[in-house]
């Protein structure tokens, strides 16, 4: 199992929108077959920073998994979505897998 930091740079005039964008994803990202951990908006501190988070299987899960949330109808239009609303300033994808399991075993 792998996990899918993905940090944001929105625009932070157009918090609505991002959030509107992490509703959509909450709905496709699971029915196109990653585990989602959850979207992250802007709280206290910056008013920039947003992230993503998932869990899918492996780089090869992965790949298939984008290939069912660009065929999605929910998907297309919430990327379309975040085009026309340009809150999207940057995006960055990182892998990492878990390392502190068991918890607390040594």
């Amino acid at each position: 199992m792998i996990t899918c930091f993905i940090t944001y740079q929105i625009d932070p005039t157009k918090k609505q929108q991002f959030e509107q964008y992490a509703r959509n994803w909450g709905e496709a990202i699971p029915r196109c077959g990653a585990d989602l951990i959850g979207y992250f908006a802007p709280h206290e501190g910056s008013s920039t920073l947003a992230y993503g988070v998932y869990n899918i299987e492996s780089l090869a899960a992965y790949e298939q998994y984008r290939a069912r949330l660009m065929a999605d109808p929910l998907g297309q239009e919430n990327y379309q979505f975040a085009q026309k609303e340009k809150f999207l300033l940057r995006e960055e994808r990182v892998f990492l897998k878990l390392a502190s399991l068991p918890h607390g075993a040594r």
